[in-house]
């Protein structure tokens, strides 16, 4: 059976650790036609003001919806749940934390666009979605594909993020294609999602826009200060720590 490629977002109550999904959204690639799945559902927990500044999900948008295991989307990704196929996500980790919350364990390979970006466009002021979405211009195609999947494009809707994220997906498909020509584009990406990536400058903090390796030779003792102190120290950021600090 051919893979299916499964480009999902959500939409949440906020970003907490009791925060729950409000949306689902996500297409499926290798079915004909291609499926589109989009629908709100309800939750105990209240919408943050925050979350809801951003996406324009109101709680009469969610009365007399289901709870989430119970909507189709969420049946139907059930259903697609193996190791045969992909799941496509833009920052993957925080999305597939709020689908744990609702008993979804992810079997597929994961497609972190995110991630994927940050390793082969080091260089880029941000990677968030809508960045890209102007960056690449993907905007100027995205009206022709909405089209064809009966999609309203809109920023921060769970199903209007899937249908630029299919665009940019198909960017990166190329630029990897570009730097690894003897690897399959697409497990290389899910290769690149698990791979840590080397961070080169600080972008914050009294060393704001210095190399981690100058640093390294001339504050050793702050970077190590980070690793033993800084909660809220990425696991990226740790590896290049320790890849500077030559441990």
């Amino acid at each position: 059976m051919a893979a299916k490629y499964i480009i999902l977002d959500t939409e949440t109550t906020g970003t907490g650790d009791n925060d729950r999904v409000i949306q689902l959204g996500y297409i499926v690639l290798g079915t004909k036609p291609i499926e589109v799945h989009n629908e709100f559902n309800s939750t105990d927990v209240p919408i943050n003001f925050g979350a809801m500044e951003v996406h324009g999900i109101t709680p009469d948008l969610l009365e007399g919806k289901p709870e989430c295991t119970e909507t189709s989307a969420y049946k139907r990704l059930l259903d697609l749940n193996n190791n045969e196929n992909y799941l496509i996500i833009h920052n993957a980790p925080f999305d597939v934390k709020m689908l744990q919350k609702e008993g979804f364990t992810p079997q597929m390979k994961i497609i972190d666009t995110l991630r994927v970006a940050k390793h082969i466009l080091p260089d880029e002021d941000a990677h968030r979605l809508q960045y890209f979405r102007y960056k690449m211009e993907l905007y100027k195609e995205e009206e022709k594909e909405a089209a064809a999947l009966g999609v309203v494009v809109k920023a921060h809707d769970a199903i209007g993020d899937v249908l630029v994220l299919k665009l940019l997906l198909s960017k990166l498909k190329e630029s990897v294609t570009l730097l690894y020509p003897r690897e399959n584009p697409v497990e290389k990406m899910v290769d690149l999602t698990s791979t840590p990536i080397l961070v080169k400058t600080f972008r914050f903090g009294k060393h704001k826009g210095k190399e981690l390796v100058e640093v390294a030779r001339e504050d050793a003792g702050y970077l190590r200060w980070m690793l033993s102190s800084m909660d809220n120290l990425d696991d990226d950021m740790k590896y290049s720590i320790n890849i500077a600090l030559g441990q």
